[in-house]
């Protein structure tokens, strides 16, 4: 059985706030935070989850907002009603258990939340006004502009003339409107504002996996991300941050420069690729040179810059490379440097997501190739293809028929025009599919 104290300690962080909140029943909010964790284990939302709205993100929300909450309590800018309404916002804001894709639906949210007699139960308990919980996790949607915002901002009026506090009066509602774009703000930093630099980026990389972003544009992706958030939303963003401790804070702001730094990094070996002549190499390496450590450990140094769903050989990586059975190419640049690889073998020596079925699992006729890696900042060059391309040439030497892999969907959609590829399996919500590429009909 999960002892959430031990699993998730920001849960004790979470109650040892609610008891200096001023609430003066804590136990339907204990309540609502343990069947918060309850149902996202059971549905498997928990932190083997592959995308970025798991469990985890829930209560780093819950304790940024009710973190910066008591702070806009203290100086007088908010009520000890707007505390714990949006603190219940936040705990629920991605409650979703029967996701079928990661991007937050807050349509099904509140949804979920009007027909839970459990959670309306403990809601009542508390005191508050299920309506007005549901009109600020509304607000959540992002991006909150155009068609986006249409929706979600005619639901709030509903749940506006349904609430008892702010039927009718345009006050209520603008203050509402006003603690759910806090909520909303509080969501995008929350999930970089705690654990170091490390976690921000494992955050970013499965948020770019579950929104089926190539891996170049990861970096370029969170730094406009942190710029909309720093600049389109300047008033609010201060607000939140300046309701946040300063460690707190600083960390935060930490992690955007960290980005903005890697995109810098990113910029400069694009214009080496681009004006001093840099290029890649592909090299077939030996067994000797497979068997050094230093060559061990650089290609598991790059494998561990996947996004953990990318990584199907959490144990045995370092093994399978001393393998005869194992194909590797290595990319490099004109130093001899290892910035990436492409590796794989037998299919019947993996074990592929659940739900995949391959009509060639045990024909010993097929190869199959891993999600291929390469260090930030040297995807999008064409490093990739080159990885590809002689990595199939190797399994055709081998006499293998058969060649399956993963990638986005759009990626293979755009291959199967010019080269023999289908899909096997399209997998949502992420978009990472199955496919297959008959060697015997040409190389890839």
């Amino acid at each position: 059985m999960m002892d959430s104290n031990k699993d998730y300690p920001i849960r004790n962080k979470i109650q040892e706030l609610l008891i200096s909140s001023g609430i003066k029943k804590t136990a339907p909010y204990n309540k609502m935070l343990d069947y918060t964790i309850e149902i996202f284990e059971t549905q498997g939302l928990g932190r083997d989850y592959y995308g970025y709205h798991n469990l985890d993100h829930e209560l780093e929300v819950a304790y940024i907002t009710l973190l910066a909450a008591l702070w806009e309590k203290k100086m007088q800018r908010l009520d000890q009603s707007d505390v714990e309404h949006l603190f219940v916002a936040a705990l629920f804001h991605d409650f979703d258990p029967q996701k079928s894709v990661d991007r937050p639906h807050e349509e099904n949210v509140v949804q979920f939340i009007s027909l839970n007699k459990e959670l309306k139960k403990l809601i009542n308990e508390a005191g508050l006004d299920v309506e007005i919980i549901m009109a600020l996790i509304l607000r959540t949607t992002y991006p909150w502009t155009g068609e986006f915002k249409e929706k979600p901002e005619m639901q709030m009026t509903e749940c506006f003339q349904r609430s008892e506090i702010t039927i009718n009066n345009i006050e209520k509602q603008s203050h509402y409107n006003e603690l759910g774009w806090f909520l909303s703000v509080a969501d995008r930093i929350g999930g970089y504002a705690i654990g170091d630099f490390s976690e921000a980026m494992e955050k970013a990389k499965k948020n770019a996996h579950a929104f089926a972003w190539h891996q170049s544009t990861i970096i370029r992706m969170s730094v406009n991300y942190f710029e909309t958030l720093l600049n389109n939303e300047s008033q609010m963003c201060r607000r939140v941050l300046h309701a946040l401790p300063t460690e707190t804070r600083k960390n935060f702001m930490n992690t955007v420069l960290s980005f903005m730094k890697l995109r810098q990094d990113e910029i400069r070996i694009e214009s080496k690729f681009e004006y001093e002549n840099q290029k890649f190499q592909t090299k077939v390496d030996s067994p000797e040179e497979r068997s050094s450590d230093e060559y061990i450990n650089q290609l598991t140094a790059i494998y561990n810059e996947l996004p953990l769903p990318l990584q199907l050989q959490k144990s045995g990586f370092a093994k399978s490379i001393l393998d005869s059975d194992t194909i590797i190419t290595t990319l490099r640049l004109n130093d001899d440097e290892i910035v990436g690889y492409a590796k794989g073998g037998p299919l019947e020596n993996y074990q592929l997501y659940a739900g995949i079925k391959d009509e060639n699992y045990g024909k010993e006729n097929t190869v199959f190739l891993e999600p291929i890696a390469m260090k930030l900042g040297y995807w999008g060059l064409g490093g990739g293809t080159r990885l590809r391309k002689v990595f199939s040439l190797l399994a055709n030497t081998k006499r293998y028929r058969y060649l399956t892999s993963f990638a986005l969907r759009d990626i293979i959609q755009k291959r199967m025009g010019s080269e023999n590829v289908e899909f096997v399996a399209m997998l949502d919500p992420e978009h990472w599919d199955y496919y297959r590429v008959d060697l015997f009909g040409g190389i890839v």
